[in-house]
Parts: C-alpha cells; structure tokens; sequence
C-alpha cells in the first residue's frame, strides 16, 4: 500500500482485507433465519384469497407498508430492473425466475466481472442471503408461494461474497459499476464492507476503501441508479460515537472508538445511499436495529422477535417469509430484510415514473 501510494498519480491506495490467506469465520449478514414448516404453508394456502400467493397470507410486512393496496394498481414494470448486490441469487427459483435478468447479473467476487452462465447464484453451501432478498423485492404474483413488493419488475443477482461470506470492496466496487453500466434502476444492499464495520476516512487504508466505493456509488447514481442500503444490526447510535468490537471481522479484532462521521459504515452511510433502519409487525423499531437521527433516511419491516412484537393473524412469525434456494422458503430478519422492502418501494416510483431521477425517486 505504502509503495503504491508513493506513485506519481495514485490518489490513495489501501488492502482491502488483513487475511488474504485463510479468513477465520463466515459472517452472519442475517438476524435470525427459521424454515417454512409444511402445516404453516398449507394453513397460509387455506386462508389466501383468489388475488394472493397461497404464502402472502403469512407475509404481513406487505399489508405495514400498504404494498397490497399498491398490487391492486400496478405490479411494477418489466422495463425497471433492481439489482441484489449480495450473496448470490438462486434464479432457477419457481418465484424468481419469471422475473429474472440474466443480462444485468453478474459474479464480480474477484473485482472482475464474470458472466458465466450460473456464476451468479450461491454455490452448494454459500449463504441463502442474496436469494431470501430477492424475493422481497420481486418475487412473482403467479399463484405459487410468497409476493414481492414489485412482483412485476425484474431483479438481478449481482455476487459479491467470498464462499466464507466476506463482502470485500474490489468486489462491490465491481457490482456498482456493473449495475451502472447495465442500466440497472436499483440496487439493494444488505451488507457493510469487510474486513472494517467502520471504515475511516483518516486510515491510510481503510480511507482509500471509502473513496472507491464513494466514488463507485457516485457513478451508479449518475447513471440513473437509486441506491439503497441497510443500517446494520448492531444496535448502534450511528450519529453518536461507537465502541466498535469486531474489526477487522478476517483476522484478530480490535476494540476502537470510532466517530461514525469520520469512519462510515460502508456503502450504508456514502453521500446518497439511502439508509434503512428495520420495524417489527408491531410498527416499532427492531431490537438489532441501527438508528440514528440524521442517518437513516427510512425504516422498513425487517422483523422482530414475535415475543417482542407479534403478528397480526393468519401470520404466524414475526420475522419476513422470502425465497430460499432450491425452491424453498424461509424466515429472516434484520436489516437486510428491511433494505429491500425499500428497493422494492422504489422500484414501484420508478415503474410509475420512468424518466424520474434517483433524487426524484428518493424524494418521492
């Protein structure tokens, strides 16, 4: 990094990660996560009217944010594309394919874009994030499983994470421009950039990794893209001071004190992106939830612990019902879950106006 900087030209430089060799632990990007029993699916069906998915009965965030009085006058346009910048996104899905974009997916895991046919879905293993948020977004209204809140749009699946689950910033940097360049209307993003929960601008290193995604986010917006976020699920003051405990996540953490102003949670907190804090069925702020006056710019369901806040029936768990791969459906929560409820939203603004700027669409 050091050497690099010293290059005539170079503006600044820094390692994206502390371990390139062998990364310790698979982070956890969700709250929660519980399956769909069978007698839960069936009872759903048996409730679901002749307009709903046999699963929507259970899908109460839909009803939070009016997204059921939306269906009833538009189901979102096949000409708005949001794109998951996440874990991989399981397009063989009965609910997704309909709606899936193959010529705006991508793997970009090592800052390279791949387009192999299949490169962006989560191999046998990997997390089951990017798929469970592609359903909220636009998961199809075709009388099979859950609704998205734009079951008329398309989604892509842009792949970013390692197979341990880290989000590394040549990666994202990859996914914006991708996004950009593929005239994609979207992008959701339900993880922070490893290896730094916080990254300051004042680090020599950390700081470049801030200046490339600014500038990645900044070019996507220019390119018509509206970015959307979550805040994360630490339970933090993010317009306050910060003990932060667990960067850098791929090696050996340290306890810092960071001023989140200087040290942002990147891309939830870069000029633009618009920032989403989680709810719960009883409309309150989510235990986990980040929060901050100032920062977050919109909450959205992501679930609560149903001890906390309960469902209204026929739905059963407080945490948000979405697509699995493999055909399957399941419970999460967290931010990640709010986030695309959100891109979900605008991509509904952007089917009602089709020349509307991301400010636009943002204000609206």
């Amino acid at each position: 990094g050091e050497t690099i900087r010293r290059v005539r030209g170079v503006h600044s430089a820094g390692a994206t990660r502390t371990n390139p060799i062998v990364p310790q632990a698979t982070k956890d990007v969700g709250a929660m996560a519980q399956p769909l029993t069978e007698a839960q699916a069936a009872a759903a069906a048996a409730q679901a009217t002749a307009e709903e998915d046999p699963l929507e009965p259970l899908q109460w965030s839909l009803p939070a944010i009016k997204a059921d009085k939306a269906h009833q006058k538009s189901l979102g346009s096949q000409r708005v594309t949001v794109a998951v910048i996440d874990t991989g996104v399981d397009d063989t899905h009965p609910d997704l394919a309909p709606n899936f974009d193959r010529e705006a997916s991508v793997n970009c895991v090592t800052g390279a874009p791949d387009t192999t046919a299949g490169s962006w879905r989560p191999a046998a293993g990997e997390s089951d994030h990017g798929t469970h948020v592609a359903g909220t977004i636009a998961a199809a209204k075709n009388g099979f499983g859950v609704t998205g809140v734009a079951p008329g749009v398309k989604v892509s699946g842009i792949k970013v994470s390692t197979p341990q689950g880290y989000f590394y910033t040549e990666a994202v940097v990859c996914g914006f421009l991708w996004a950009a360049e593929r005239g994609v209307d979207v992008t959701n993003n339900s993880y922070y950039t490893d290896p730094w929960q916080f990254a300051c601008k004042n680090d020599p290193d950390q700081g470049a990794l801030v200046e490339s995604l600014t500038r990645a986010v900044k070019y996507a917006e220019r390119k018509g893209t509206v970015n959307v976020a979550a805040a994360g699920n630490a339970r933090h003051d993010l317009s306050r001071t910060i003990e932060d405990r667990s960067s850098p996540n791929d090696t050996e953490p340290v306890t810092r004190t960071v001023d989140p102003r200087i040290c942002p949670d990147i891309p939830t907190m870069l000029p633009g992106v618009v920032t989403v804090a989680a709810t719960g069925a009883k409309g309150w702020k989510s235990s986990y939830s980040n929060y901050g006056k100032g920062v977050i710019d919109v909450a959205a369901p992501g679930g609560d612990s149903t001890v906390y806040q309960t469902p209204e029936p026929p739905a059963v768990s407080g945490l948000i019902l979405s697509t699995l791969p493999g055909g399957r459906f399941g419970y999460k929560a967290g931010t990640s879950m709010a986030s695309p409820h959100v891109a979900g939203v605008a991509a509904l603004i952007k089917s009602r106006h089709p020349y509307a700027s991301p400010a636009a669409v943002k204000a609206l």
